[in-house]
Order: structure tokens, then C-alpha cells, then sequence
């Protein structure tokens, strides 16, 4: 065996309890909800001696899932599609057109990515019911586009590993600074924008509090929502809770193994050009 198998094979070992530990919790989400509530409290560690999906039956008779993904899905693809156009054009000016002004304004971005979502939650609150945003879903998307402070700063860092002679060259040709940036810049950010797009994909399809506090109303209720249906005012349901929990998690889960590889190759990509 040579060294590097040899290495290969000690950490295969070190990282298989790691994975353990970090499965565990899956894996009791899971097992629960395949079992009555009796064998259930019984032993709570053990796989079923018979698959029960009463509580799978239940969920779906009794909460309106399919309204609530859909909710979802509207939420989570108009937010991030707007993330990353906003964060991409705002970070374009930034990088080929550096001056005081745009300096600033990075300053002013920087400053407010820095301030915690938590401590703005008052002022948000009083901004949205003046503009009559409480439980509408574009206000809900509204509130999400402030994510794309986060996209900016990805985009930023990535684009100034563009040379600065491509847009140089398209002026000279007669290209718009539109055209510039739709035509050429934009598409060499693919690896970048695709690693935006999954992070923030997982981040609000994801969140709990925003939706929480700006959705009231049971048909805007989003899937992560519905979990906290779950908990009454003295106990929590959790048959119901894990079974929601599981059904929340799959599609993200299914989005994450499907996009994995990009994400790796946009932040192998990124390392190569930096």
C-alpha cells in the first residue's frame, strides 16, 4: 500500500464517526416517522418492525401542503433570481467603473451587510404595515432582496478577475454598457452565479423568522411554516412535527445533490482565477 492510500484510508476512518454523528439526527427524524406513536415512545432509536405512514396520511389530509410549496417556490425563485441580478449589475460599476462615488456607495453596502437582520426587525415591521406589505407574498420577496448585499460582494470578488481590456475592447467596438455586460460579463460569472444561486436558494427556502413574523395568513403560509403548526400552546405534536420536518427537507435536499457539483466547480473555479 503506498503512502497516499495509506492516507487516504486513515481518513476515511476518522471522517466515517463524523458522519455517523452527523446522519444520527436524520436518521431519527426519519425512522419516527415511519412508526406508530407507541413503538414510537417506546424506543425511540430503533427501526420499525413495521413501515406506519398514518402520520404521512394525516399530514397531507390535514395541512395544505401543496398550496404551502407553491408558496414556497414562488417565494424562493423570484427572491434569488432578483439576488443575483441586482447583486451582479451593482457590483459591474463597482469594479469597471471605480471612483469616489462607487466607493462610497461599497462603504455604505459593507456597512449595512455588517448589521444583524435581528436588530432591523422593528423599524421592518413598521416600514412594511405602512406600505401595506404585511402577509403578501411580494412582501415577503421584497424583504429577501436585501440578500443580495450578500451576492454583491460575491460578485465583486469574482469580477475582478475579469481583465478590464474585454470591456475596454467592446467600447471601442461600439458595444453599450448594457451590451457589455449582458453579452460579456455576465456570462463568464456563470460559476459564481451558480454558487449564489444555491446558497441563497437553501437560505430562504430555508427561513423561518421572516416568514414567521410578515406572513399571518394560512394560504401564504410557505413549508417551513407549516412545521411550527406542530407545536400547540402546551405540548408539541411530534409525530406531525417530524413527519413536516422530513417533508420540508426533500425537495432542498434533492436541489443540494443535483447542484453539488457546481457549487464545487464555482468555488474551484474562483480559487483558479484568483
Amino acid at each position: 500500500m503506498t503512502e497516499s492510500a495509506r492516507k487516504s484510508w486513515l481518513l476515511d476512518i476518522l471522517m466515517l464517526p463524523v458522519g455517523l454523528v452527523t446522519f444520527f439526527p436524520f436518521y431519527l427524524i426519519i425512522v419516527n416517522t415511519l412508526k406508530s406513536p407507541v413503538e414510537t415512545a417506546a424506543n425511540p432509536m430503533s427501526l420499525p418492525t413495521k413501515l406506519n405512514f398514518d402520520t404521512y396520511a394525516r399530514v397531507f389530509k390535514e395541512i395544505p401542503l401543496a398550496q404551502s410549496f407553491g408558496n414556497s417556490l414562488v417565494i424562493t425563485i423570484v427572491s434569488v433570481l432578483l439576488m443575483v441580478l441586482i447583486g451582479a449589475m451593482a457590483a459591474y460599476p463597482i469594479v469597471f467603473n471605480p471612483g469616489k462615488l462607487n466607493r462610497v456607495i461599497m462603504g455604505y453596502l459593507l456597512a449595512g451587510f455588517l448589521i444583524p437582520f435581528q436588530t432591523t426587525l422593528i423599524p421592518l415591521f413598521e416600514l412594511m404595515t405602512d406600505f401595506r406589505l404585511i402577509d403578501k407574498l411580494y412582501g415577503l420577496i421584497f424583504i429577501y432582496m436585501g440578500g443580495a448585499v450578500f451576492v454583491f460582494f460575491l460578485m465583486m470578488g469574482y469580477m475582478k478577475t475579469i481583465p478590464k481590456e474585454l470591456p475596454e475592447a467592446a467600447i471601442i467596438d461600439g458595444c453599450t454598457v448594457g451590451g457589455i455586460f449582458w453579452r460579456i460579463i455576465f456570462p463568464l460569472l456563470k460559476p459564481i452565479t451558480v454558487t449564489a444561486i444555491i446558497y441563497q436558494t437553501m437560505w430562504v427556502w430555508n427561513d423561518f423568522l421572516a416568514p414567521m413574523l410578515f406572513l399571518n395568513s394560512s394560504d401564504n403560509a410557505t413549508l417551513v411554516l407549516q412545521v411550527y403548526k406542530a407545536k400547540g400552546e402546551f405540548a408539541v405534536d411530534w409525530p406531525l412535527f417530524m413527519t413536516l420536518t422530513v417533508i420540508v427537507l426533500i425537495p432542498i435536499f434533492i436541489f443540494f445533490i443535483l447542484m453539488q457539483k457546481q457549487i464545487v466547480k464555482g468555488i474551484v473555479g474562483g480559487a483558479v482565477k484568483g
